[in-house]
């Protein structure tokens, strides 16, 4: 499988130094670090979820947990996503959602807005608060693996754990263990966005997808607080085996849905959980 992707164009390693310009003014909103116990239930409830025909035994579902059937006809692996902070309402997620759906892959992905206040933010702000906003995102990892053993059709021994941007930190910090992990545009270094990185020693294979000017953590952005940044999770994972760094060159912050992307995690997906096959 490395070897496969390792022939793939869209492999690039190579980076460019970054420059110095002037930072932007962040602003901060919302006062709700923690959740509640009822926005545990909301981030459950609220949950966007996509099930494969395998699962329904029609057409693919797509919407919210609380519509989803309870007539199910089997179980699927699932990957467990985390959105970034602009949230669920952002198009790109249901649509890879629904893309993972039609490879045969169940998927759950939390609502981290279900917490009324939630802090939100435009970057860059004090690091004290994106660590608060990290640790939020990371108690919602325990709290959807919690709801899905509850779920006929979730295959909780095959849950992959993956998340984009601010979504992408507790996948690289979570110490559990999953079949596997997707850390899409986050970078595992420190920068602006964290006190340090903190990477857990991650055992099982782990994919790392980021545009290669990736504005807010590639050394494109003049304000990333690293200048011997390289702007992937390489220098994180550097020691595991398993791992596989893909550099999508001039790519958007949001690239799920990018035909290069996609032609890796569908390979990675199929060899990691058969999915796709």
């Amino acid at each position: 499988m490395r070897a496969l992707l390792a022939a793939l164009p869209l492999i690039l390693l190579a980076t460019t130094g970054s420059a110095l310009g002037q930072t932007p003014a962040g602003e901060i909103k919302g006062d709700a670090w923690v959740h509640t116990a009822e926005s545990r239930r909301l981030v459950v409830a609220n949950a966007s979820v996509a099930l494969p025909a395998s699962v329904t035994g029609a057409a693919v579902f797509t919407g919210k947990l609380s519509n989803a059937p309870k007539d199910v006809r089997g179980k699927a692996p699932v990957v467990l996503f985390l959105h970034g902070s602009s949230g669920l309402g952002l198009a790109a997620i249901a649509e890879w959602q629904a893309w993972l759906a039609a490879q045969g892959l169940a998927s759950f992905a939390p609502d981290s807005m279900g917490l009324p206040g939630r802090i939100n933010y435009k970057s860059p702000i004090d690091k004290a608060s994106y660590e608060k906003v990290h640790a939020l995102r990371q108690s919602e990892v325990d709290i959807a693996l919690e709801a899905l053993q509850a779920l006929p059709w979730a295959d909780t021994g095959r849950v992959v754990l993956a998340g984009t941007s601010e979504g992408g930190v507790p996948v690289a910090r979570h110490p559990g263990r999953f079949a596997g992990r997707m850390i899409f545009s986050w970078s595992c270094e420190d920068n602006y966005f964290v006190d340090a990185h903190k990477t857990h020693a991650i055992a099982e294979p782990v994919l790392n997808v980021i545009s290669s000017a990736d504005p807010f953590f590639s050394p494109a952005n003049t304000w990333l607080g690293n200048p011997a940044a390289m702007g992937h999770c390489g220098a994180a994972l550097k020691a595991h085996k398993a791992a596989t760094i893909v550099l999508v060159p001039g790519a958007p912050h949001t690239l799920l849905n990018l035909p290069q992307p996609r032609q890796v995690v569908k390979a990675w997906l199929a060899d990691l959980v058969g999915a796709g096959r």
